[in-house]
């Protein structure tokens, strides 16, 4: 069997990762034309469809969900066996972040760490969710569990409260009713991570009827149901910590105290069995003690 066309999966998983065609075109400098050449290429080395193109949009087939998955965690690997064998740069520090702290809380607070810090390379990566932090790349990770992180030398705290609140854009609900119902949120419309089990225990707590199919969009990445409830489609359950500046900001409403995901949290953790030299020592020490007046601000 001949060997996979390397350049198509790379094109395809960039679209499953980014959302869109378009976006895939742009992260990896291409044209939008090019891109779907590609996934074309693919599917029929493959000898089946990856995308459902009945509708408006290509929706991703169950296939292709499971193979953008797989090479997600594949190319993740081999990014990080690239980063091992890059030495690193004197005075320089990787952080591994998951991607909602990432967008929500760490890159916009990042120009008052590079002004106070200018001598430090900074290399933000993508830390993801459910798998294992390699610290021999990594000096800091930003991660999100039930259980702090645990193993020889590694040093964790807790960073955020991981609570979820269903929260909506205000154009999107206009008057709350006194309570939330079932009927109510389904004629809004309601917006899932990952699966359906968080509304389902959400609605469960609240006292509401508990289906066993619920109707509304799966997102597989905190930011795309970010982006999905700012842009008014519908209600979801978002961490309080990662979306308070939208609702400081009246972007997002929250619309019920009534919260899932309470035993989980955002986590700060490194090791301490990782040879570092002075410079990074000094660079790591530095990020940390600027973590911590973030936190107090």
């Amino acid at each position: 069997m001949a060997q996979p066309p390397l350049t198509a999966l790379r094109a395809f998983e960039a679209v499953a990762r980014t959302g869109s065609f378009r976006a895939a075109a742009e992260a990896l400098f291409v044209t939008q034309p090019a891109i779907s050449h590609q996934v074309r290429h693919l599917e029929q080395w493959l000898g089946a469809p990856l995308f459902d193109r009945s509708g408006r949009v290509p929706v991703l087939l169950p296939r292709g969900v499971a193979l953008a998955r797989e090479l997600t965690m594949a190319l993740d690997a081999i990014e990080t066996a690239c980063r091992r064998a890059r030495p690193a740069a004197e005075g320089g520090l990787v952080v591994a972040a998951i991607p909602s702290v990432a967008i929500c809380w760490l890159i916009p607070r990042l120009p008052r760490f590079r002004a106070r810090h200018p001598e430090i390379q900074l290399r933000v990566v993508y830390a993801y969710h459910g798998q294992d932090i390699d610290f021999a790349a990594t000096d800091l990770a930003f991660t999100f569990g039930e259980t702090c992180p645990a193993g020889a030398g590694i040093q964790a705290r807790r960073f955020l409260p991981g609570v979820c609140v269903p929260v909506a854009s205000p154009r999107l609900v206009g008057a709350l009713p006194a309570e939330l119902t079932l009927p109510w949120l389904l004629q809004v419309g309601l917006l899932h991570d990952n699966d359906m089990t968080g509304w389902q225990t959400w609605l469960g707590r609240a006292g509401q009827p508990v289906p066993a199919h619920l109707p509304g969009a799966i997102f597989e990445d905190f930011n795309l149901l970010r982006a999905a409830a700012l842009a008014g489609q519908g209600v979801a359950l978002c961490a309080r910590a990662m979306v308070e500046p939208d609702l400081a900001e009246g972007r997002l409403v929250a619309l019920s105290d009534i919260a899932v995901l309470e035993g989980f949290s955002y986590y700060l953790t490194r090791s301490d069995r990782v040879a570092m030299d002075a410079a990074r020592q000094r660079a790591r020490q530095a990020f940390l003690d600027w973590i911590a007046e973030e936190e107090g601000a």
